[in-house]
This record gives C-alpha cells, sequence and structure tokens, in this order.
C-alpha cells in the first residue's frame, strides 16, 4: 500500500531542490509521501505539525504545502539532537555542533534551509520539548507528523502529547516505522506507537511508503 500515485501532487520544483540539498535523513520517497499527505490534509484549513525538525529537511515540504493551502507549518525541536545524532553515534553530524556551547544546536542551520527556499514566512518554529509544546498547545491540528526521539519514552510522549490534536479527518503520520529490528536505531519505538494507534480505534490507516505510515482520524482518543 502507498500513497504515492501518478496523480499524487508535487512539491514546487525548487522546494524539491532545496530539500535533496538541506541537511537531513528522508529519503526522496517517503519525502514525496509525505507532501501528497501534507496537501491532502491542509483541505481541512488547519495547521500541520511535525514533531522533529533537525535541520528542516522534511519541514520545506510541509511549508510548499502550507503555502499553497494558506495555512502554516508547525515544527517542534529542542535543536540539541536525538540521542543517535550525539557525538560518537553513526548519526553524528560535527557541523551542528555550537562551538561556544560545546553542544549540539540545529536551529541555525534550519533557520538558513528555510531562508534559502524563501518559505520563512510559512513556518512557525516552537524551540523546545514536545512534550512541554503539546502540553500548552490548544488548538486543533490537521496534520501531525512524528518524526523525534526513538526511544518508547521520546516516542511515546510525542505521540500521546499530540495525537489529542489531530482533527476528525486529519492525518497522523509516524515515520522510521519498522517492524523487524535490524540494529540499535531501527524504529521499533515508531513500530509500536504505530500499532498503539491503530489498536486505540482513533486511526485508520490510509497508506505506507517505505517507513512511512499515513493514518486518518477516524474515531475518538488516543
Amino acid at each position: 500500500m502507498a500513497i504515492m500515485t501518478t496523480t499524487s501532487p508535487a512539491p514546487r520544483p525548487d522546494v524539491l531542490a532545496a530539500f535533496e540539498k538541506a541537511k537531513g535523513f528522508m529519503p526522496l520517497g517517503e519525502g514525496l509521501a509525505l507532501y501528497a499527505a501534507a496537501v491532502e490534509a491542509a483541505a481541512l484549513g488547519l495547521p500541520l505539525l511535525e514533531v522533529g525538525t533537525y535541520c528542516g529537511r522534511s519541514t520545506l515540504l510541509l511549508a510548499d504545502a502550507a503555502r499553497a493551502a494558506g495555512v502554516t507549518a508547525l515544527t517542534v525541536d529542542h535543536h540539541r539532537g536525538s540521542e543517535e545524532q550525539q557525538p560518537g553515534w553513526d548519526f553524528h553530524d560535527p557541523e551542528t555542533i555550537d562551538p561556544v556551547v560545546g553542544r549540539m544546536d540545529t536551529l541555525p542551520t534550519f533557520r538558513r534551509t528555510l531562508h534559502a527556499a524563501g518559505l520563512e514566512e510559512h513556518v512557525v518554529a516552537l524551540v523546545g520539548r514536545s512534550p512541554q509544546v503539546a502540553e500548552v498547545w490548544g488548538g486543533k491540528l490537521g496534520l501531525v507528523f512524528i518524526d523525534g526521539g526513538h526511544t518508547d519514552e521520546h516516542a511515546t510522549a510525542d505521540y500521546e502529547g499530540w495525537a489529542p490534536h489531530v482533527a476528525d479527518g486529519g492525518l497522523l503520520l509516524i515515520h522510521d516505522v519498522f517492524p523487524v529490528k535490524h540494529d540499535e536505531w531501527t524504529g521499533q519505538a515508531p513500530y509500536r506507537v504505530y500499532l498503539r494507534a491503530l489498536e486505540s480505534g482513533a486511526f485508520t490507516e490510509v497508506s505506507e511508503h517505505d517507513s512511512l505510515r499515513v493514518l486518518k482520524r477516524t474515531g475518538a482518543g488516543i
């Protein structure tokens, strides 16, 4: 089951080029599936929210869909990097280290990414830890894209914090869903969150594309 079809919407060529150039880990195929889901969800006239900004690669696609629909893309991140991005781990990028404080800070790179693509005015960056931001967020969302930390603690907190805000008919997207564990950072926690969403009766699976799952709110609760 895949979201991509011959008639699926595509981002503007300049945005697609910016996506492929930006730092990040989302493959092109999953990015196009994310964009198609964002276009569908944006038709609800509500904001589109991403958990896990990193350097803004996937944010560009949400922003382009939001711009076309006249809504806003929101992206949540503390910008200090998740576990697998810290020094000494496979996904660490030394260029993300702030030389003054000696810690990761992806916020400047994210802002440059948005600026270069001309999408700054269509995005609100919520800088903080996902559960804290979710606790004070009061509105409904057309789309929630969970792509934050890959531990059970973080993936569960992202789901419990943001899934309640998905509007009726809105979409919940979960990234890095791998039913089979291949290595330490394979998406077992996102997979368990995905199963929980299905078992809740609140969400129905719409499509999948590689490790990206797209679900629609069809019932109450989480």
